[in-house]
């Protein structure tokens, strides 16, 4: 009798798994699929012990099935909880910044248990939440309105930045652009809000173009604040404080960051140190061509000049190994998933789930325009990794958990027009 139950409650779990492959969007399915497998092979190539390969694919494998079960529930039970999960996002942070694990330089893991974590990965999905309620009830409607939307972000922001990883701070205001921006900000305001930090990188390249430009935003200001003299004062003042606050900023940075930023703009200044990776990558993605150089015949990967190939420089493996062709492939791949879901952020039923699917978009662009951009020389090398491909647990199981979250978006609007 017992042995008649277990058997029956199993399968009804298969059941159930059936029942959401059969309901699952082909497209959110089979395009985190092909990436996983994609990646996995080109992990396997560049390192091949089994240890590796066989972790990134049974991790994906095992959150597949995690987000086709996230996808059949409603999505707005979280409305409710999404101050929870940011308070205790954050309470991971901060043990990070007390307790936390150092490695290659910064200290960004948590270990429970024996296994290693990175709470900033899954902190991306707690901000996203927590936004997407906020501006549900508190939609933009003013210039001013933005500011609470800052607080909420700045806390996770500064505790990442600590760390450092300034790499994943940038994917915060990101998300923050992207979200305010769909929660009804206008582009002029975003562009007086990032205003300061442009005024900053001005100045320090060349004073006459950073006066054109503070001379700009007054009269952008003037304009899309409903001419009010007292905000446009305040844009103004704060362009010409931000250039003067320029080497302050800098000062704010790791050596290895400034090193990073100065190596993006000439990497034969240290060719056989900070610029040895992106002078490496290049050389492998060259190397490439049209067609590849063959899986496991990459000069460039199989011969390890590439560190950390595995990982934030994945992209340069796939560009050697399978050319220009497997590149547009995996652009191509990347960009299928990139419309599905910015198709599901329009069509959702409500505000809520909208802001949800907006904020995973831009985490996934953002992540995919930067990780490429720095293997091919176009963005300074930051630990950021390629959605899906770059091995990484933490980052891989965020990514299924924010691809559950879109299918239920999605799920919940056939549900509704049934």
């Amino acid at each position: 009798m017992l042995l008649t139950v277990e058997i029956s409650r199993r399968f009804e779990g298969w059941e159930r798994v059936w029942q959401s492959l059969r309901e699952a969007d082909l497209l959110l399915l089979g395009c985190p699929l092909f990436l996983l497998g994609l990646g996995a092979t080109a992990i396997f190539s560049t390192d091949p012990r089994y240890a590796d390969f066989s972790s990134q694919l049974m991790t994906g494998l095992g959150m597949t099935v995690v987000a086709l079960l996230m996808g059949r529930l409603p999505y707005l039970l979280l409305l409710n909880w999404a101050w929870w999960f940011y308070g205790f996002a954050n309470g991971l942070l901060l043990l990070v910044v007390f307790t936390g694990r150092e490695a290659l330089g910064a200290q960004r893991w948590l270990e429970v248990g024996g296994l290693s974590f990175q709470p900033s990965e899954f902190a991306k999905v707690a901000v996203i939440l927590t936004l997407a309620a906020y501006l549900q009830r508190f939609p933009i409607k003013s210039f001013l309105n933005i500011f609470p939307v800052l607080g909420i972000v700045l806390l996770p922001a500064l505790l990442v930045f600590k760390q450092p990883d300034l790499g994943t701070a940038l994917v915060f205001g990101a998300i923050t652009l992207a979200m305010v921006f769909w929660g009804g900000a206008r582009l002029s305001w975003l562009v007086i809000l990032v205003s300061p930090l442009v005024a900053a990188i001005l100045f320090s390249i060349w004073v006459p173009l950073w006066m054109a430009w503070v001379g700009g935003m007054g009269v952008l200001a003037w304009r899309a604040l409903d001419r009010n003299p007292a905000l446009m004062l305040t844009v103004v003042v704060g362009n010409l404080v931000s250039g003067g606050l320029g080497q302050w900023f800098w000062q704010l940075l790791q050596p290895y960051q400034q090193m990073r930023l100065i190596i993006f703009l000439d990497p034969t200044r240290d060719p056989l140190g900070a610029g040895y990776h992106i002078i490496q990558s290049q050389v492998a993605i060259g190397a490439g061509q049209f067609w590849g150089r063959g899986l496991f015949a990459g000069t460039q990967t199989q011969l390890n000049f590439i560190p950390e190939q595995h990982t934030d420089f994945i992209f340069s493996a796939i560009g050697e190994e399978l050319g220009f062709v497997g590149a547009l492939v995996l652009l191509g791949v990347l960009g299928l998933l990139l419309w599905r879901c910015l198709v599901i952020a329009q069509n959702a039923r409500d505000d809520f789930g909208s802001l949800i699917v907006i904020g995973i978009f831009t985490v996934l662009l953002f992540q995919t325009v930067v990780n490429i951009g720095m293997n091919i020389g176009l963005a300074p090398v930051t630990g950021i990794p390629l959605p899906f491909v770059s091995f990484g647990r933490s980052a891989l199981i965020t990514n299924f958990l924010a691809l559950g979250l879109v299918g239920s978006v999605a799920n919940s609007r056939k549900r509704t027009s049934r």
